[in-house]
């Protein structure tokens, strides 16, 4: 049995029906506690994003939602969305929508929570996520749990997530944008060849990361305040002018998505056939890749909520749970729907079934063929999108991973500063492991985090409810 085939025969453990079942209910459980705060309170949570801070903590809630998307905007949008696709069907993409709006219930709980439980220590240094929500929430006989999400959290950042999958993503990217034909060669690794684009490439990102990992948080976050805004703006804009390129497409791509996501594969536009199977698949990738993209549930996203300035923990969850609308139904449905507008056409669907493209090749490809030209700009432009997406990606989650080793080593920064050069060289290696590898490591990693911390989230859903009625009958009006 092969590496790639072991992985996945974790992965299928690891995202099985109970996990499924489990993170959808967590959504469900919280969607019903909070009476749809997804749905009601959705235009008052972006309007909040700008609102000043008074309280205890170290960023702003701007900053801290920056920080947070700059974790979750990633290659998770770009290759994590086209690896989905050629897994489990254009179906894939429907149940990422659906992980979404159920996980945008779950961003809200969690982030809130995160700030309820956070600890401010004697130097004014705060420090918050899952695992005191755990300890102080559940109580101390269920730390064990706490201990487990913060050592996933640890392996997550150092070998999934946050490291390899972002490096080789940039470096893929960058190989297509220079060195298409890979003909410039700078060795070989067993039966796979590394160009020097892949090589430079590699070296310029971790030499960069590391400048900026060294700074410690503030830099990090000042880093993606600047970054985050406009490179999400740039991709949205690339991916709108596909759907207005081909308006007269969209009915059929939601079609093919909606067939692929009930079990009918729907192929250039022929029904052929229905099996659990497909329909399996497709909720498998659809929402590990989307836990993956948006990580609502998975528990990173409140460790960066954590430090926020207030004293009020449902004004920042409103604030962070606009990271999953965002991410997800914004920016990765962007990407899914240029894929699945491409499938529609039997010429492209050809090419794709005899390449085999995946990753990014698959998304730069579709986007190429959707825009028209040479393709060369389009892969230029979206070589820039991916390497500022998986860049900040990479530096947000050294900053959760750290912060899973500050609360397993009870604060010894001695052991984090050694982290951040073990994380540094994760990064140089990134680029030498295959996409499937990476992306299979990053879901196995995801599931591990997500599942002590929707247990949780779904013990406290009592005091989620409580704490959002509590607030909104103080402050029925925006502050």
């Amino acid at each position: 049995m092969s590496f790639d085939e072991i992985l996945n025969s974790i992965d299928d453990v690891v995202w099985g029906i109970p996990t499924i079942v489990l993170i959808l209910a967590t959504g469900l459980v919280l969607t019903i506690s909070t009476r749809g705060i997804q749905f009601t309170k959705l235009g008052r949570a972006f309007k909040g994003i700008f609102k000043k801070n008074e309280g205890h903590g170290e960023l702003s809630g701007f900053s801290a939602l920056c920080t947070a998307l700059s974790a979750t905007i990633g290659t998770g949008n770009i290759v994590g969305v086209a690896t989905a696709i050629a897994a489990g069907g254009p179906g894939a993409l429907f149940w990422m929508w659906i992980a979404a709006i159920l996980g945008t219930a779950t961003k809200y709980a969690e982030c809130m929570l995160a700030i309820k439980y956070r600890e401010v220590k004697d130097d004014g240094h705060v420090l918050g996520g899952p695992f005191y929500t755990i300890e102080k929430g559940m109580g101390k006989n269920w730390k064990w749990l706490a201990v487990l999400f913060a050592i996933f959290g640890v392996l997550a950042g150092l070998l999934g997530i946050g490291t390899m999958t972002q490096i080789n993503g940039i470096t893929s990217a960058v190989n297509m944008a220079f060195d298409t034909s890979s003909s410039h060669i700078a060795f070989n690794i067993g039966e796979n060849s590394y160009t020097w684009a892949t090589v430079i490439g590699g070296f310029v990102v971790t030499v960069c990361a590391a400048l900026v990992i060294l700074g410690g948080l503030k830099r990090i976050s000042k880093v993606a305040e600047k970054v985050v805004p406009a490179m999400a703006i740039i991709y949205v804009f690339l991916g709108l002018s596909v759907i207005i390129m081909n308006a007269t497409k969209v009915p059929a791509a939601f079609v093919m998505i909606f067939n692929s996501a009930f079990g009918f594969k729907a192929i250039a536009g022929g029904a052929i056939g229905w099996t659990i199977k497909q329909v399996t698949e497709s909720m498998q990738k659809g929402i590990a890749r989307g836990i993956f993209s948006n990580e609502a549930g998975l528990g990173s996203a409140p460790i960066a909520a954590a430090p926020v300035q207030t004293n009020e923990p449902v004004e920042q969850g409103l604030v962070n749970m606009t990271g999953t609308v965002i991410d997800t139904l914004i920016v990765c449905t962007m990407t899914g729907l240029s894929i699945v507008l491409a499938l529609t056409n039997p010429e492209f669907f050809a090419q794709y079934e005899a390449n085999g493209w995946k990753g990014v090749e698959l998304t730069a490809n579709a986007l190429s063929f959707n825009l028209g030209g040479d393709g060369v700009s389009v892969q230029f432009l979206l070589m820039l999108c991916l390497a500022f997406f998986a860049f900040t990606t990479i530096l947000g989650w050294d900053y959760y991973s750290e912060k899973c080793l500050e609360y397993l080593s009870n604060g010894h920064m001695k052991f984090v500063m050694i982290y951040r050069f073990i994380y540094i060289v994760a990064i140089a290696i990134g680029p030498y492991f295959t996409v499937n590898a990476v992306f299979t490591i990053a879901d196995i990693t995801n599931g591990l985090m997500a599942i002590p911390n929707c247990i949780s989230l779904i013990v406290l859903c009592g005091v989620v409810a409580k704490e959002t009625k509590s607030y909104f009958d103080r402050f029925p009006k925006l502050a």
